[in-house]
């Protein structure tokens, strides 16, 4: 197959953590052709969706880890499978890049994930689908509501909609301290809308990242720990990564979610879950391939190329 993977610069990639760089080592390693481009490298002229794509050689050089050839205009549809791999912020530039790559569906191109699913999953919103397996919740910008939701829980998470790697999350204890300067701060006195959550002690155990493939859970999860007085579990934000086997109910939600799910266009989805409650569905560039495959030997990288053949149809 000729996989094309929409991705940051490459040069930045560490390679001996990044997911995506898993998945390309994967698909060379069967003998399929990697090709990579930004997001700025795409185009819509004369009604057709191309971009500047370069193809890719791996060196097996943990640094020098990549050749790339000369960048050639290609319509997107020209590829078996475009990989849709850019890190968030989701500002609006990523939003009009899923409407270009839709465009590119209609024209032939097979995108994972599908660029409309990713729109409509916001990562914090979506839990809402699924009350059944989250804690209590608010989304909300009004001070008043936000400040009943803390009486009535005493101890809550309060964070960004738009948030990645932990930025922006707070916890107000029962004591309401700086509760006020928190939800001005987070709202821009009310002008943005947040989340606030009960806080859920198992956090202390970690946030489990709990990875989703073509419907099926990976049958290890990484529990991101957090450390000394830190509450967040983000590995951006210090957590330590422990991957560990997914528990009975680890495995109930992500049965339960993933051909949902996966029947939306969603190939790869990574769960996070705290204790026993859903807190997030990421569904941009989810990651933890080689944290899980290190430490439990179980090739997560393979498993995703399985079911992208699956469903691109191998070639």
């Amino acid at each position: 197959m000729k996989i094309a993977f929409l991705a940051d610069p490459l040069a930045g990639f560490k390679t001996y953590k990044d997911s995506t760089f898993a998945m390309m080592r994967e698909a060379a390693k069967r003998g399929h052709e990697i090709y990579a481009f930004e997001q700025s490298d795409m185009a819509l002229e004369e009604g057709i969706v191309s971009a500047n794509v370069a193809r890719i050689t791996l060196t097996g050089d943990a640094h020098d880890w990549f050749r790339a050839d000369a960048a050639q205009e290609t319509r997107l549809s020209a590829f078996d499978a475009v990989l849709q791999r850019k890190d968030p912020p989701f500002d609006m530039e990523y939003v009009y890049a899923t409407y270009l790559l839709e465009l590119a569906e209609k024209q032939g191109a097979r995108v994972f994930n599908k660029p409309s699913a990713i729109r409509d999953h916001n990562e914090k919103l979506s839990i809402a689908q699924f009350s059944e397996f989250t804690s209590p919740t608010l989304v909300s910008s009004d001070s008043a509501r936000l400040r009943a939701f803390h009486a009535k829980h005493g101890d809550v998470i309060f964070k960004p909609l738009d948030g990645m790697g932990g930025a922006g999350i707070f916890r107000i204890k029962s004591d309401g301290m700086n509760l006020g300067s928190v939800i001005e701060t987070l709202t821009v006195n009310g002008a943005r809308t947040i989340m606030a959550q009960r806080y859920i002690p198992d956090i202390v155990k970690g946030d489990k990242r709990i990875l989703v493939i073509g419907g099926k859970p990976v049958p290890f999860s990484l529990a991101r720990i957090p450390q000394g007085d830190e509450i967040r579990g983000n590995l951006a934000a210090g957590g330590v990564g422990v991957a560990q086997p997914l528990s009975e109910r680890d495995r109930h939600i992500g049965d339960t979610l993933g051909p949902v799910l996966a029947e939306r266009g969603l190939l790869l989805v990574g769960l996070d879950v705290i204790g026993s409650c859903l807190t997030e569905v990421n569904v941009t560039s989810p990651t933890c391939f080689q944290e899980i495959t290190d430490q439990s030997g179980f090739d997560v990288a393979a498993m995703f190329i399985d079911a992208l053949e699956q469903q691109a149809g191998k070639h």
